[in-house]
């Protein structure tokens, strides 16, 4: 596995109850691929996995790919998300690819999508992120 600035990263609350995990990364390309959890706790009432469950899945694919980009030195807080639900997410383990399209002084755009284990695409995404320096943000 390719070393990242997600390394020494401790990972959030949220990314742990989404099940989140490195699985690989080109950070020169600014894409990464991510495991996460569909746990039978996000399921709607018919038994699939709700869409805000996903949407935080996909969101959380997108800023660590601009992370990783920047070696660690951009955070980012996301402006806008478009969210297209194309297959029913059922519980079990879910991939995460992400790609940073533009990285510009102040805003990044980045898509990512959602996959079954058996490459099925259960979602898309793409979103407008705003960078903030990593120093600012953490008091470094």
């Amino acid at each position: 596995m390719v070393k990242t600035a997600l390394d020494n990263f401790k990972r959030p609350p949220c990314a742990e109850l989404l099940g989140w995990r490195l699985l690989d990364a080109r950070p020169e390309e600014g894409w990464i691929r991510l495991a996460f959890q569909g746990k039978p706790e996000f399921c709607n009432p018919a038994g699939f996995i709700q869409g805000g469950m996903l949407s935080a899945m996909l969101d959380d694919t997108m800023g660590p790919a601009v992370l990783v980009m920047s070696e660690g030195r951009l955070y980012t807080t996301t402006i806008s998300m478009t969210v297209n639900f194309l297959s029913p997410a059922r519980p079990g383990p879910i991939i995460g690819e992400a790609k940073v399209t533009q990285l510009g002084k102040t805003i990044a755009f980045v898509e990512a999508k959602l996959m079954a284990e058996d490459g099925t695409v259960l979602a898309t995404a793409s979103a407008s992120e705003r960078l903030l320096e990593a120093a600012r943000v953490v008091g470094k």
